[in-house]
């Protein structure tokens, strides 16, 4: 027989706080480009539909298909590879046929690859550590992250990385390997950006390396490159402590004056610190954070390996693109177009969070509760 669902355990405190944090994100890019807000309110619907959906499976036996879901990531990159529809100097897209929709396969990886490592580090966990299996790892983790970084989409692929280093680490890889892959790491990624600010390098392309350069010297790259980032600032500094309103009617207004493009993707933070000010900044990082804590709380108390690396990747992805997304409008870190999650439009972005968050919400309701102790009076009287 199945195993009994326990609705207690369904998490409705994390859908409230998904569908808020979705909501202000529809509100912020209807005020920055009215035309795409009923797309991501499609989005939405169907995004919350996959995810209950998804939610009410038992997600272990979703992954016994891992491999399938593995083989399904691999075959999308290679989609895009050779059938995708570029944009901006970049290729990235599969256009699905008869409904006008281009979806973006890197977005779906992240949680394809979680999926996929939490099933595989919960079978072989007791040789996690040997040379042997994390050697399989890398190797299977390298298709994926090279697939994506052709297309190019270095962010996304910094970002997956991050997610199988957070994997592994709470699959329980040894802090001995941890520690002696950061006296490696760290040296080498230092020497990686020297060689990449140099004139001539060929390790990333050139407006990889402009946006590094402004990041570095905003002043001098003010009008290019260092554009967006100086007139993010502006507008979230304009906001004060409440904002100029949505759909405000302001001529000083960066956002009406169309001195950020595109700001309903990833400089959707600078539409709300301009309307909304610091009271919406704030609530919106609020949310993301709390989101992302509720996933590691759900981890912690995952009855197995699979349903805690599941909380933990889904819960890294919202929290390390948060970050980062933030990070960019702010000035902190250069241009890294990653979007700020369920808040920024893009509908792939939007139903792969939601899709991850189902899952979330499957190993909360499945969660194996610990056998209870009886004593034999109780056993006795059970009997009778």
């Amino acid at each position: 027989m199945g195993q009994k669902l326990q609705l207690k355990n369904y998490n409705i405190f994390l859908v409230l706080l998904i569908i808020t944090i979705n909501i202000i994100g529809i509100m912020a890019i209807g005020s920055a480009k009215e035309s795409v807000q009923s797309r991501q309110i499609v989005g939405m619907i169907l995004g919350v539909f996959v995810m209950f959906f998804i939610s009410f499976f038992d997600y272990n036996l979703i992954l016994k298909f891992h491999w399938l879901i593995y083989g399904l990531n691999i075959a999308l990159l290679i989609l895009v590879e050779v059938f995708g529809d570029s944009a901006n100097n970049a290729q990235r897209w599969l256009m699905i046929p008869f409904i006008d929709i281009k979806f973006q396969p890197s977005e779906l990886a992240k949680i394809l690859l979680i999926l996929f490592y939490a099933k595989f580090i919960m079978d072989n966990k007791e040789n996690l550590n040997t040379l042997k299996n994390i050697l399989v790892m890398l190797a299977l983790l390298a298709p994926v992250l090279i697939l994506v970084v052709k297309q190019p989409d270095l962010s996304t692929t910094i970002l997956l990385g991050v997610v199988f280093c957070m994997l592994i680490y709470i699959g329980g890889l040894s802090r001995k390997i941890i520690m002696g892959v950061l006296a490696v790491t760290i040296p080498a990624a230092a020497v990686f950006l020297f060689l990449v600010l140099q004139p001539d390098q060929h390790l990333i392309k050139d407006y990889q390396q402009r946006r590094i350069l402004a990041w570095l010297d905003p002043e001098e790259y003010a009008l290019t490159d260092a554009w967006q980032t100086e007139n993010s600032i502006t507008a979230i500094g304009s906001g004060k402590l409440t904002g100029k309103g949505l759909d405000n009617n302001e001529v000083s207004s960066v956002i009406n004056g169309n001195y950020i493009s595109e700001a309903q993707t990833d400089f959707i933070f600078a539409v709300i610190g301009e309307e909304m000010g610091f009271i919406g900044c704030a609530s919106v990082i609020i949310l993301l954070m709390v989101i992302a804590g509720v996933c590691f709380y759900m981890g912690i108390k995952a009855g197995d390996t699979a349903g805690e690396l599941i909380c933990f990747g889904v819960g890294t992805i919202v929290g390390v693109q948060s970050f980062l997304n933030i990070s960019v409008t702010t000035g902190l870190t250069p241009n890294t177009g990653v979007p700020l999650p369920f808040v920024s439009y893009g509908l792939t972005s939007l139903v792969s969070l939601y899709i991850g968050m189902g899952f979330v919400l499957s190993v909360g309701l499945h969660r194996k509760e610990p056998p209870r102790k009886t004593t034999e009076l109780g056993q006795i009287s059970s009997e009778i």
